[in-house]
């Protein structure tokens, strides 16, 4: 291939790695946006679990119940409170603050976790002779579920945590060795166009020199055309000459 072809392959090359990162880039991003949207989503999840584990606790097991932080009362709130005024109830969480998730995509979420558990779980036990239970061993299971799905979602986040991190170290990895593959290609286009230039730079000095030497022969060439000619008379003339001389003397 000659140095011109040499070169468009070379930018080509360029072309297409430069794609490829961009593509590589966009691809990045879109992952991590899922990242985080799912770990926020198991987030959120998992304080729902434990806001309703707590509730439990509060009637079942009143010593593990953990109250709510006292409330920081508004100056209007406290005024409320001082004229012997009640104030509005809070409403229990729906949701993780500055997530945008709502409860009802925690509990979708939470949802898919228990299903997920119960397909492969063995058929619930047979009715007993009671057709009641203690409400303790409701309470127990319950919370045993509870554990489980929070459990599953520990496991779930560790999981992507580490995808992600290896998805982060693979996409820099790709990011350096296209940066020094670009620097090769662009570093070899340079050479190749300098060698290129110092070829033809080459190319116009030996015209000229050809032209040069073509008007020298040339010259030459007229030079010995009329010295062949100026012998051609002093022969043709020689003897006229000779008796002219004889002549004179």
């Amino acid at each position: 291939a000659t140095l011109t072809e040499e070169i468009a392959a070379l930018e080509k090359a360029i072309k297409a790695l430069d794609q490829g990162v961009a593509e590589a880039t966009e691809m990045r991003k879109e992952e991590n946006v899922e990242h985080k949207a799912l770990m926020a989503s198991d987030g959120a999840a998992k304080e729902l679990l434990a806001f309703a584990k707590n509730r439990l606790n509060k009637f079942y097991n009143p010593k593990l119940y953990k109250p709510p932080p006292k409330r920081e009362l508004s100056e209007d709130e406290q005024i409320t409170v001082n004229m012997g005024g009640t104030l509005a109830p809070t409403a229990a969480p729906g949701g993780i603050a500055g997530t945008g998730i709502g409860a009802a995509a925690s509990f979708v979420q939470i949802r898919a976790h228990s299903q997920a558990r119960g397909a492969g779980a063995p058929p619930p036990p047979p009715e007993t002779f009671g057709p009641y239970t203690k409400k303790s061993e409701e309470n127990g299971g319950v919370i045993a579920m509870i554990d489980l799905l929070v459990k599953d979602l520990d496991k779930e986040m560790q999981e992507m945590t580490v995808e992600e991190k290896d998805a982060q170290a693979e996409y820099e990895n790709f990011i350096a060795d296209s940066a020094t593959k670009r620097a090769v290609d662009a570093k070899s286009i340079e050479d190749k166009e300098s060698a290129k230039a110092d070829l033809e730079a080459h190319v116009v000095k030996m015209g000229l020199e050809k032209k040069t030497k073509s008007k020298e022969a040339y010259a030459t060439a007229t030079t010995l055309k009329d010295l062949h000619l100026e012998c051609d008379w002093l022969l043709a003339n020689f003897e006229a000459r000779v008796a002219a001389r004889a002549g004179e003397v």
